[in-house]
C-alpha cells in the first residue's frame, strides 16, 4: 500500500500483497465481464465493443482519480515487498518471466488439449458452425472474455509493481501493441487460428524491435509509424491468406 494510495482509502491499512493482486484479478474479470455482455449478448462487434467499453472504463477512471484528495498525483510509494514482485528474480531469472512463462504453458495445454481449448478455436473459426454443433457460443465468449480480463488486471498489478508507480493512463496504447504482436505470431484477425508460442515470439519480436528502435535514438513518434506500419502490413497478409482459403 502507498501513501497515495490511502488518499483514497483513508482507513486502510497494510494489507498482505495477495490481497490488491487478488483485487486487481477481481476488477479486471468485472471489466471482462461487462465486455463480454457489449460483445455476446448486445452483438456489438468485438472491436468496436471493446474500444467503447475502454473509453468508458478509462473516462470512469480519470473522472475519480481526479477527485479529492489525489486530485491527479501518481500513485506511489508502494512497500518494498509489492515492489519486489516486479523488479525481484529467482537465482537471476525475473519473476516477472516465471510467472508469464507458467501462464503461458497453463494456456497452451488448455488450448490443445483440453475441451474448453477445442470449442474455443470451434467458436473462433465459424460461431454460426459452432452454434449448430450445440456450443452455447454466448457462454464461451462471456468466459473468453471473463479470463481476458483476469489476465489484464494480473498484468496491470505486476506492471504497477515493476515500475513503481501508476496514473490513470496507465497501459494507455498496450492494445496496439498487443494486437501487432499477436498478429506477428500468427494469430489470424478473422478468429480461430492462433497458437501461444507464435505469441510468445511475436511479443518477442516486437519488444525487441521496439526497444532496438530506442536504443538507436528513434523519435518515438516514429516509432509509432513503424508500430502503425507492422500492423497494417501484418492484418494485410493475414486477410490475404484467408482471402485465399475461401
Amino acid at each position: 500500500m502507498s501513501t497515495y494510495a490511502n488518499k483514497f482509502f483513508p482507513n486502510l491499512q497494510e494489507l498482505p500483497i495477495i490481497v490488491p493482486i487478488i483485487a486487481c484479478l477481481l476488477m479486471g474479470m468485472a471489466m471482462g465481464l461487462l465486455n463480454g455482455i457489449v460483445v455476446a449478448k448486445l452483438n456489438v462487434p468485438a472491436f468496436i465493443g471493446t474500444l467503447g467499453v475502454q473509453l468508458i472504463i478509462y473516462g470512469g477512471i480519470s473522472i475519480y482519480y481526479n477527485m479529492e484528495p489525489n486530485r491527479s498525483q501518481p500513485l506511489g510509494g508502494f512497500l518494498k515487498t509489492y515492489s519486489k514482485l516486479g523488479t525481484g528474480s529467482f537465482f537471476g531469472i525475473p519473476y516477472i518471466l516465471i510467472i508469464a512463462v507458467v501462464l503461458m504453458i497453463a494456456c497452451h495445454i488448455v488450448l490443445n488439449y483440453h475441451r474448453f481449448g477445442k470449442t474455443l478455436f470451434a467458436v473462433g473459426g465459424n460461431q454460426e458452425a459452432a452454434r449448430v454443433s450445440g456450443i452455447n457460443v454466448q457462454r464461451i465468449i462471456m468466459i473468453v472474455y471473463i479470463i481476458a480480463g483476469a489476465f489484464y488486471g494480473l498484468t496491470g498489478a505486476l506492471e504497477a509493481a515493476r515500475t513503481g508507480g501508476a496514473t490513470n493512463n496507465y497501459g494507455q496504447g498496450y492494445e496496439l501493441d498487443a494486437i501487432a504482436a499477436c498478429v506477428v505470431g500468427g494469430c489470424s484477425v478473422a478468429g480461430g487460428v492462433g497458437a501461444v508460442p507464435g505469441v510468445a515470439i511475436g511479443v518477442t519480436v516486437f519488444t525487441v524491435i521496439q526497444y532496438g528502435m530506442t536504443f538507436v535514438g528513434i523519435n518515438p513518434y516514429w516509432q509509432n509509424v513503424v508500430k502503425g506500419a507492422i500492423i497494417v502490413i501484418a492484418v494485410a497478409i493475414d486477410v490475404r491468406k484467408y482471402a485465399k482459403k475461401r
